[in-house]
């Protein structure tokens, strides 16, 4: 992997990366959408995104990969890193009672992806639509939107207008948007 700290690439890496992660660069040129992208070490909290979000200049958003207690019903939730998440506050507003985090296994079954990965592009995974994806409104006032390609050593920055008009779109995902 490049392992060159405080640099930003604005192609699509070279070195040895895992399919999922090429598949979301393969996309994003596909749909002729700019990019910024930074490498660094696994980032398992929003504290060690830090570094990557001053680098590219924008917040990575917090990705929360949810499930009903049924485990019938999945959720994708981007909400800024900042915001405090309380249940009962997404609860009520998407009309579903005792979500909580979905496991490890739904979350690579689902979404091809492993823990810290999480993010908005793993939705090209979902090929059969089963995870609804859930945005917080206030992600929408920034120009820009920061996220994992797919995998958490690498980060990634996109205008927010590209995700919304084009990468949902082509992903066949129509979001519900929240408050927080």
């Amino acid at each position: 992997m490049e392992n060159i700290q405080n640099a930003v690439f604005n192609t699509k890496p070279t070195d040895g990366r895992l399919p999922v992660e090429l598949a979301v660069y393969d996309m994003l040129e596909a749909l002729n959408i700019e990019y910024i992208r930074t490498d660094h070490k696994a980032a398992l909290t929003m504290e060690d995104c830090i570094a990557a979000d001053k680098l590219l200049g924008v917040e990575l958003c917090k990705n929360l990969f949810l499930c009903n207690r049924q485990k019938t019903d999945f959720y994708l939730l981007l909400m800024p890193a900042g915001k405090e998440f309380r249940t009962k506050d997404l609860s009520h507003q998407i009309n579903t009672a005792r979500l909580s985090f979905a496991s490890e296994d739904f979350m690579k079954e689902l979404l091809g992806l492993t823990p810290g990965s999480v993010s908005v592009m793993g939705l090209m995974n979902d090929t059969a639509h089963k995870v609804r994806l859930i945005i917080d409104k206030d992600l929408l006032s920034s120009e820009f939107f920061g996220c994992h390609p797919c995998i958490n050593t690498s980060s990634l920055r996109i205008r927010t207008s590209d995700l919304m008009e084009k990468i949902l779109p082509h992903l066949g995902c129509k979001p519900t948007f929240v408050d927080l």
